[in-house]
């Protein structure tokens, strides 16, 4: 048996890859997939080889690339052609047991975890990944993540956008469709009247939603937000579903209360993030504080101000805030925040020269 070790070299466009037959030899990057940067391919040793790892999930956790199944010689990257995966019930199991890369791996690894890693990277998921933030894929049957698949198709999920949603939330692949996830769309539905044709939008804004508990998470948010004065449950859906995942008691509610401790009455705090829900998925620390400490000792500006503008907290301090600041002051000018930090470079620009100007005229 033949495993190879593949590292990206220092030029980006080729792999590196040797063996323990063989010496290092340089191959063509091609049309690998772009996030795997180093790559051991555990699954073909044997498992009395010094590398070899006693379980996948100590593999999982200990390395920071995918997991990868390798044939016994490396194919030309040029004449391959990317490998597109059935879900449906009758062809997946055939497509993967047919796949090239199956037959090939340690026959000490598992069928069912063949089939696993094959399905996930087949899908263009990091099975690595996966693997190491939902252990439970580990036990999870093909034929109940088969029936994930199908359930979110038939809410109206593209297959394309399933490695960017089930790559940011895993555990949705063990989900259970009755219990878990169909509540959510249901949730979707009945609570935020989302159509059906518009699931696939809300979904892809916030992946999160379909790892979230609709009693204990999604209505408790949504009843919060509303008793705030969040009335427009369409922009909630299609615009801040993040704050649908987040949590009332130590997330939404610690925000309000430190725009109050600043110096804002209950009423102008909730006025600000009315204005600028955005204020509720800022960290306090590394954000809030920061920036209000500088608009306070370098911008000294009033609190009147913000509360007028609360987008400020939303700009990056060190490339938007401190810089256009420090330009402004240079030339003696003192701009309304909002026009300071909306307009776009070249907008900015104008206006410092056009002010420039007014002044020395």
């Amino acid at each position: 048996m033949c495993f190879w070790i593949i590292q990206t070299t220092k030029n980006e466009d080729t792999f590196a890859i040797s063996s323990h037959q063989s010496q290092q030899r340089i191959v063509p990057r091609g049309n690998n997939p772009p996030y795997l940067h180093t790559l051991l391919l555990l699954l073909l040793l044997p498992q009395d080889h010094p590398k070899a790892t006693p379980s996948l999930s100590t593999m999982s956790a200990a390395l920071s690339s995918s997991l990868y199944i390798s044939p016994k010689k490396p194919s030309c990257p040029q004449q391959s052609q990317p490998t597109i995966l059935s879900t449906k019930p009758t062809s997946i199991k055939t497509t993967l047991h047919s796949h090239p890369l199956f037959s090939v791996a340690d026959q000490t690894v598992t069928l069912q975890m063949k089939e696993k890693i094959l399905c996930l990277e087949l899908m263009g998921i990091d099975s690595g990944k996966a693997l190491s933030l939902n252990p439970c894929l580990c036990s999870a049957s093909l034929d109940s993540i088969e029936s994930v698949l199908h359930f979110l198709q038939s809410k109206g999920i593209y297959p394309n956008d399933l490695p960017r949603i089930l790559g940011m939330c895993p555990k949705i692949l063990t989900s259970d469709v009755r219990t878990e996830l169909h509540p959510v769309f249901m949730f979707l539905s009945n609570d935020l009247h989302v159509p059906e044709n518009a699931f696939r939008r809300v979904i892809k804004k916030c992946p999160r939603l379909l790892i979230s508990s609709v009693e204990d998470q999604l209505k408790p948010a949504l009843f919060y937000l509303q008793r705030l004065g969040f009335k427009d449950l369409e922009a909630l859906a299609y615009q801040d579903p993040i704050l649908l995942v987040s949590s009332v008691e130590h997330t939404l509610i610690p925000k309000l209360r430190f725009l109050e401790s600043i110096g804002y009455s209950r009423a102008e705090a909730i006025g600000m993030i009315l204005r600028c829900p955005a204020l509720f998925t800022f960290s306090i620390e590394n954000n809030f504080k920061p920036k209000l400490d500088y608009f306070m000792s370098g911008i000294k500006g009033k609190l009147e101000n913000l509360k007028e503008f609360p987008q400020y907290f939303a700009f990056s301090l060190e490339k938007r805030i401190k810089p256009r600041h420090l330009e402004s002051k240079e030339r003696g000018l003192e701009l309304p925040l909002s026009l300071m930090l909306k307009s776009t470079d070249e907008e900015f620009e104008q206006l410092l020269t056009k002010a420039s100007s007014v002044a020395n005229g």
